[in-house]
Order: structure tokens, then C-alpha cells, then sequence
């Protein structure tokens, strides 16, 4: 299966469970990738027969940036479900850190992996 990848996609958001959290905005990172069949558009060399990056990567900086969820996992899975019902995609891996959240290490945070429900 081929694979278009987005990576180090970076989001201000409104996400955890504590407190001083819920006040402020914090970056995310998505590290996405989404399986699709490139032949057809390296053959017709045109856009609309791709899976356009572009639009699932506005498309998600819309969401995310206007989301207010407690937890990564839930936000995780709301924008695998963006991508695999709006766009089409039959699988896509998305890995989503929280940068800093934990003392010591650059990151933290959740990869899933999820089919299109048929």
C-alpha cells in the first residue's frame, strides 16, 4: 500500500486535564500516515485525483485548533475519524505528542492505527 505522510504538523489547542491546562493554549504535534493508492494520479498527473495533503492538513488545524478535549487519546481519535470519513482513506497511522508535558522528555503522547469502517 502506498502511503502519503504529513509530518510535524503543529497545532495551538486547548487540551488536558488539569486546571492551569484548561486556560491556556498548547501545541501539538501530528505525525500522519495515510494509505492511498497513488497510481491514478501519477498517471493523470493531476490534483484531483490525489489525496490532497493540503486540505487534510487545513482541515485538521481547523479542528484542533477549535477543540477542547482532556485528553490526547480522545482528540487522537477524533481526527483519525476526520480523516478516514472525510477524505476517504481506508487506513492511516497517526501519532499525536504533546510537547513538554513531561518534565525530561521532549515528548509525550499516542500512536493509533485505524481502518475505515465499511
Amino acid at each position: 500500500m502506498d502511503k502519503v505522510f504529513i509530518e510535524a504538523l503543529e497545532i495551538e489547542c486547548t487540551i488536558g486535564i488539569y486546571d492551569w491546562e484548561r486556560r491556556i493554549k498548547q501545541p501539538i504535534v501530528l505525525d500522519i500516515e495515510m494509505g492511498f493508492d497513488n497510481r491514478r494520479p501519477a498517471a493523470s498527473d493531476a490534483i484531483g485525483d490525489t489525496l490532497d495533503y493540503k486540505a487534510v492538513s487545513k482541515r485538521l488545524i481547523q479542528f484542533v485548533g477549535d477543540s477542547d478535549f482532556g485528553l490526547v487519546e480522545t482528540l487522537a481519535e477524533r481526527c483519525a475519524a476526520i480523516i478516514t470519513g472525510e477524505f476517504g482513506v481506508p487506513w492511516v497511522r497517526l501519532k499525536l505528542s504533546k510537547p513538554g508535558a513531561v518534565r525530561g522528555a521532549r515528548a509525550v503522547g499516542i500512536v493509533i492505527e485505524r481502518t475505515r469502517e465499511a
